[in-house]
């Protein structure tokens, strides 16, 4: 049987990899796929790319010398701007821009040759860049929101292989020193990468057939939950596998029974996952869409490969798998004092009062929340300041009475004139010019005369928005304020749902209301406990200046899908006690002995596949690997081994209300500190 799974799955990989080769060129990382569907700057985008040309490369060319520029600093400009013109088609001819104190001149040029094309959008910027060089004390940078956009692709780049290999590093290291052998962590990691191959081309055929978004973003996070939620089943079922092999002679008996043991709670737990992440599907920004079917896949992909490869490859490696510690038939681990046993028995003698202290302590950390910084400004995204994120902070202070950026507004042609002239009435214009005109639609171009991003200009947007009926108001700013709009409401409707879902599978596999809601319950305050800790590290030790409007919304779902999981290994473990008949305080303690070593190493490894994300060159995700991370370390430390076990200590059979074990009669319950179920040994999971 092993080696008919083995043959099944060369015939996967076989059909997989055609479409798994090609997911890198579906991967975009425009503007349109990041922004909500619905919103009037994702109109203005589309419409956009419809004009002549297509979509408009918009740069800004930045001199600037301290004390001020020279007449030889001008000559240099306006000798590299030509070059520039003569090199590419500009859609106008380029004027410079002096500021008042003359230590600045900008240059905006615009080219519609790369048109959607992300590839000759970069090829183009760097182009300009290396023609529009510093000499002599003279600094030149190339801004404007084509070049933050490929610096941005820069770091998304880095969601590939970079990100790719830290993983893999990272969930290796792991496996060798949870499993302290020198091959068994081979084989959950190479499961895990032919896991990870399956989900890309999967997320291709997704793709074509129903034209799902790939981003850098999504299909990073995906890889990213293969690898975690992989290993997290993968630890769980060589745990029970290795537990087993002490029963039953035959490695491919001892594998039924673990997959008979642990295989509904792993099935629950990617169901959950899989549910919250399906969830998105009913939000409304592009990028969080297109993240659930990925999230899914991966997620799927590496349940089936660690419920049908995983066991048919330890099955064929036999016991030699596990050395130097080899699980031998008929033997019995050395029974020592686990920190697991220690930390149920101080949970089981004053349930209430661990409870207590540990609700007052995720309530304090949650507080932290309300100094999360306000939604961060593009110029602000980057981790480093790259070239464009130093001319925009150049042109703020040449320029603060003005936007260096333009908005744009697209409205149709037979309006033009009286759209024009409606928008150089507006408050808050400074100046506004016709652009472009083809499909029907007229684009100008309008200039606020308040910095990007500021309260004023976001006046003056929502000004032009009120009185242009019939146009669309885009630009970068109103994309900003789009996003921010577009996830406070994704979160009214996506929050809910997720609630709703993994209630309802927690409530069918545990036929019980009450564990399901106090589940649900610890997730949610562990969530509200990790942004908690963001708000109180991001600006004073990050010294991040804005928070990604989609945090709050990302980091839920992953925090209450995913943290659900340790959940489902608890308490599947904690029925399966009471079943038997055991007593409700000998029932909780037992199911954490048990099943506390693999929860701590799988929430280990799901930290640290997230933490990676810390390392990538943009705030939002730093800030969304850093409170998953941190989340999944609080529900897997405090909430699973203290708060969860307390609670079912103190809440007795009631914890199954209104299931059939909630009505077994209550027997005399044991003190913790007593002799029961011999307790397990520390030894690798």
């Amino acid at each position: 049987m092993p080696w008919v799974v083995l043959a099944l799955w060369v015939g996967v990989l076989a059909l997989a990899s055609p479409f798994a080769a090609k997911l890198a060129d579906v991967q975009h990382d425009r503007v349109t796929d990041y922004l909500p569907a619905s919103a009037d700057s994702t109109r203005v985008a589309r419409l956009q790319e419809q004009l002549p040309g297509g979509e408009s490369t918009e740069l800004v060319l930045v001199y600037h010398r301290d004390g001020g520029l020279t007449a030889a600093d001008r000559t240099t400009a306006r000798e590299q701007v030509a070059r520039v013109a003569g090199d590419h088609a500009l859609t106008g001819a380029p004027r410079g821009v002096p500021s008042a104190d003359g230590a600045t001149l900008m240059y905006p040029v615009a080219t519609n040759e790369p048109g959607t094309d992300e590839k000759k959008r970069d090829a183009f910027v760097e182009d300009v860049r290396e023609v529009a060089h510093s000499e002599g004390g003279l600094t030149v940078e190339v801004g404007g929101t084509g070049a933050l956009a490929t610096d941005a692709a820069k770091v998304y780049d880095s969601l590939g292989g970079p990100l790719l290999y830290t993983t893999v590093g990272v969930v290796a290291v792991l496996l060798i020193l949870i499993y302290r052998s020198p091959v068994l962590w081979l084989v959950p990691l190479a499961v895990a990468g032919i896991a990870d191959y399956l989900s890309m081309g999967v997320a291709y055929g997704l793709n074509q057939a129903f034209g799902t978004t790939v981003s850098g973003q999504s299909s990073g996070i995906m890889t990213i939950l293969v690898f975690g939620a992989g290993t997290d089943y993968a630890l769980l079922l060589v745990s029970r596998y290795r537990e087993e092999l002490r029963r039953v002679e035959r490695p491919y008996d001892a594998m039924r029974a673990a997959l008979r043991g642990c295989g509904p709670a792993v099935l629950a737990s990617s169901g959950t996952v899989a549910a919250g992440l399906l969830c998105l599907l009913a939000a409304d920004l592009n990028s969080n869409r297109g993240m659930g079917p990925l999230g899914t896949v991966g997620v799927l992909c590496a349940l089936v490969t660690m419920l049908t490869l995983l066991p048919a490859l330890l099955v064929l490696l036999g016991r030699r798998v596990f050395w130097p510690l080899v699980p031998a038939y008929g033997s019995t681990p050395k029974v020592r004092r686990s920190l697991f046993a220690a930390m149920g028995t101080s949970a089981g003698r004053r349930p209430r009062t661990v409870l207590a202290a540990g609700a007052v302590l995720l309530g304090a950390l949650a507080l932290g929340a309300l100094n999360l910084p306000g939604a961060v400004k593009q110029q602000d995204s980057f981790v480093d300041r790259p070239e464009s994120v130093v001319a925009m902070e150049t042109l703020a202070k040449a320029f603060p009475e003005q936007s260096a950026q333009p908005i744009d507004v697209l409205t149709p042609t037979g309006r033009a004139e009286a759209t024009l002239a409606a928008i150089r009435d507006t408050d808050g214009v400074a100046d506004a010019r016709r652009g472009r005109t083809g499909e029907g639609w007229t684009e100008i171009a309008v200039t606020a005369a308040a910095p990007p991003q500021s309260a004023a200009e976001t006046a003056t947007i929502e000004a032009l928005r009120a009185r242009l009926t019939g146009s669309y108001v885009g630009g970068p700013s109103a994309q900003q304020i789009d996003l921010v709009d577009t996830n406070a409401r994704d979160r009214m409707i996506v929050v809910p749902l997720v609630l709703v879902s993994v209630l309802l599978i927690l409530i069918v596999l545990l036929r019980s209301l009450v564990a399901p809601l106090m589940l649900v319950a610890a997730v949610v305050a562990v969530w509200g406990a990790a942004l908690g800790i963001g708000g109180l590290v991001f600006g004073p030790v990050f010294g991040f200046e804005g928070t990604d409007p989609g945090l709050g919304l990302l980091s839920f779902v992953f925090l209450v899908a995913l943290g659900v999981d340790y959940g489902i290994f608890l308490m599947h473990r904690m029925r399966e006690e009471s079943m038997r008949g055991a007593d409700p305080v000998a029932t909780a303690l037992t199911a954490l002995r048990t099943t506390g070593g693999v929860i701590a190493s799988a929430g280990l490894v799901l930290a640290a596949t997230f933490a990676v994300l810390t390392n990538m060159g943009l705030v939002q995700l730093v800030e969304l690997g850093f409170v998953i991370a941190v989340g999944v370390l609080l529900d897997t430390f405090l909430v699973r081994t203290y708060l969860v076990t307390s609670a079912s200590v103190a809440l007795g059979s009631k914890v199954w209300w209104p299931g059939r074990l909630s009505r077994a009669p209550e027997t005399e319950q044991r003190r913790p500190e007593q002799p029961g179920r011999p307790e397990r040994q520390t030894e690798p999971v």
